[in-house]
């Protein structure tokens, strides 16, 4: 049976995602009033909850290598066109996750959690040994000779927006998690209890330490990707996914269960609508050159966000998938 608390935390992190993407887009300089406060806390969280629950679907769907090979190429394809409007891509380092994951379809769940291990550790490694700020610009955020095959490895595998390593980290916690009997509530309970006890635990090392580049290797922000920031997003997206598991008995009996769970089934379609539509509408307007306010930014995405709910939910009653989920499922069932 299909949990509708993962698609509702689905829809929670493409909203996330929606709102961190929108201010980074339009140049909005985050502040230290609540709304930018707010956004800046979900910057690296939102996609690892994403990348998390893709994880679990990989267990629940349980593909075989063929077909998850296929996916893998078909996310690297789409990803590689929408590198060309949008720099921040995600879809590509999909691909490059499942292959990783390739190996471990069928791994137990220790060594899901050996192989999450592993990749952190790795991480750790290239940014101790190697030069993280290589290729940056970070005033414009413009990556130097990215279509490269050295600069698109070291993009991919070392200081991209989301790494391979450590971020394939994510994939392997969601492969275990999905693992998990999680229509039972204790489960439900320890996701919760578990993460936000990471969570916290994992902001104390960045806060101990005096020593500024000791501190951004030790503290939780997502670039650069170390140790403490893997565990805080891994706690934050483990009680996020606890507790919408939790809460969606109460939100179905209140008939609002559809209404969230729609837009998460379809996240892949939305992910890209939010790119043509929501940021090709700001740059239509002329707003991604700083000129709005945190507070508008933020206004804007929430809107998106309500448009992208209802806009699933419609189609939702007429097709069972979104259009790329539809062409993804397709990629993977012709025959081969």
């Amino acid at each position: 049976m299909r949990l509708h608390g993962l698609d509702i935390a689905r829809f929670l992190a493409f909203c996330g995602m929606v709102l961190v993407n929108f201010r980074i887009a339009a140049q909005v300089s985050p502040g230290t009033d609540a709304i930018s406060l707010f956004t800046n806390a979900l910057e690296g969280r939102a996609a690892a909850l994403f990348v998390i629950l893709a994880g679990v679907g990989l267990s629940a769907g349980k593909p075989d290598r063929a077909t998850l090979l296929r996916r893998a190429l078909f996310l690297f394809l789409i990803g590689l066109l929408n590198l060309t409007i949008f720099e921040a891509d995600i879809l590509h380092f999909y691909a490059l996750y499942f292959l990783v994951a390739l190996p471990f379809l069928t791994a137990s769940g220790r060594v899901l959690l050996l192989a999450a291990a592993a990749t952190v550790l790795i991480g750790l490694i290239s940014l101790l040994a190697l030069d993280y700020e290589a290729h940056w610009n970070w005033a414009t955020l413009a990556y130097a000779d990215f279509w490269t095959l050295e600069g698109f490895l070291r993009h991919s595998f070392f200081n991209g927006w989301h790494p391979v390593f450590p971020w394939a980290a994510f994939l392997f916690l969601g492969m275990w998690i999905g693992r998990l009997n999680l229509a039972s509530r204790s489960v439900q309970a320890r996701l919760v209890l578990w993460g936000a006890a990471a969570a916290v635990l994992a902001a104390l090392p960045g806060l101990l330490v005096q020593n500024p580049e000791l501190a951004e290797l030790l503290g939780t922000s997502a670039i650069p990707p170390g140790p403490f920031y893997i565990l805080a997003a891994s706690g934050s997206a483990m009680a996020v996914i606890g507790l919408t598991l939790a809460i969606t008995p109460a939100l179905d009996k209140a008939g609002l269960a559809e209404w969230l769970a729609a837009p998460g089934r379809q996240a892949l379609s939305l992910y890209a609508a939010h790119i043509l539509l929501g940021m090709g509408t700001l740059e239509a307007m002329g707003q991604l050159d700083g000129s709005l306010s945190a507070e508008q930014i933020f206004g804007y995405s929430l809107g998106f966000c309500a448009l992208s709910m209802v806009a699933a939910w419609i189609w939702s009653l007429f097709a069972k998938r979104g259009p790329l989920e539809a062409l993804l499922r397709w990629s993977t069932s012709f025959p081969r």
